[in-house]
């Protein structure tokens, strides 16, 4: 929606400052835990945006807010971390102590005859996101804190099937570190990031944001917008990230977005909504004829609908 890898989409800084000079409120969600809030701030200054902290909500704030929401830190337990600095520096924000994470990569456990790896008994949750350096010991250590601590819970940031670490190609997203975990478990995590509703339930609490005037712009139908259409929202999918043209009105796809629009520059093209609403009636046509179950989708300038 904003950046390709680590280059802005063209466009995009100009539709921001006209965004907030017409006094819309913008948040940042994001399913990535490698950062933390901290951490997508200084992406955002890299890239020359102007974007505050508090406008940043990152899978790893979601966790820490979880775990803040649910008073784990009274417990005085500790969290287990499969996932990379960005939770860790969010568990440090609300002071809750952990275990894993980047010290445990390239860790090799015991396997020979009698063997066994020893494990905290005070870990009260295991927490899974995207980790460039899992492994078995990391899985091991996981399972054990989940199906021999009593009451330890599972958390996900978020189960997404692929990821886009390169522009080359598709990458193995957290699901499949997930997967694993609840492969070897049983469980079912509690899933924190997109598409659940603890990000939006935490910003309409603590912003009194109002969700009917709220439009979830992204680039992911079973993330973005399903976070959107689950949770009362409208939603805008752009075609200037992961998800093509040809997805979005295929027999396969379930999830239809209130309207889609090549990128958010769409915002302010001169003249963009007379030629998306001239197109309007050929794309509903198109839906209708790929599948029964979609009523209408709509390719138009959404800034007028906000």
């Amino acid at each position: 929606v904003i950046w390709r890898g680590d280059s802005v989409i063209p466009g995009i800084p100009s539709v921001l400052d006209k965004l907030r000079a017409l006094g819309k409120k913008m948040f940042f969600v994001t399913n990535n835990s490698t950062k933390s809030r901290a951490g997508y701030k200084k992406k955002f200054d890299s890239l020359g945006l102007n974007v505050p902290a508090e406008e940043i909500f990152s899978s790893s704030f979601a966790a820490a807010a979880y775990l803040e929401q649910t008073k784990f830190k009274d417990t005085g337990k500790k969290a287990y971390v499969i996932g990379e600095i960005g939770i860790l520096e969010e568990l440090d924000l609300i002071g809750v102590p952990y275990l894993g994470g980047p010290e445990d990569a390239g860790k090799v456990p015991p396997m020979g005859p009698g063997d066994k790896l020893d494990y905290d008994k005070d870990v009260g949750a295991v927490i899974v996101g995207f980790d460039r350096n899992i492994n078995y010991h990391k899985i091991q250590y996981a399972q054990l804190c989940i199906n021999e601590n009593e009451g330890c819970e599972f958390i996900a940031t978020n189960t997404d099937a692929v990821t886009h670490l390169t522009d080359a190609q598709e990458w193995a997203g957290n699901g499949s570190m997930v997967g694993a975990i609840k492969g070897c478990t049983g469980q079912e995590p509690t899933v924190v990031g997109k598409p659940s509703p603890l990000m939006i339930d935490y910003l309409c609490d603590k912003l009194g944001l109002e969700r009917g005037r709220i439009c979830m712009v992204g680039d992911r139908l079973d993330t973005d917008i399903l976070f959107g259409t689950d949770n009362g929202l409208k939603t805008l999918l752009v075609l200037s990230g992961v998800t093509t043209e040809e997805k979005l009105l295929s027999q396969e796809n379930v999830i239809t977005p209130d309207f889609y629009a090549d990128s958010i520059n769409a915002f302010f093209e001169e003249g963009a909504a007379a030629e998306v609403a001239e197109e309007a009636e050929e794309v509903t046509a198109e839906v209708e004829e790929a599948k029964e179950s979609v009523a209408e989708v709509k390719k138009e300038n959404a800034f007028e609908q906000l």
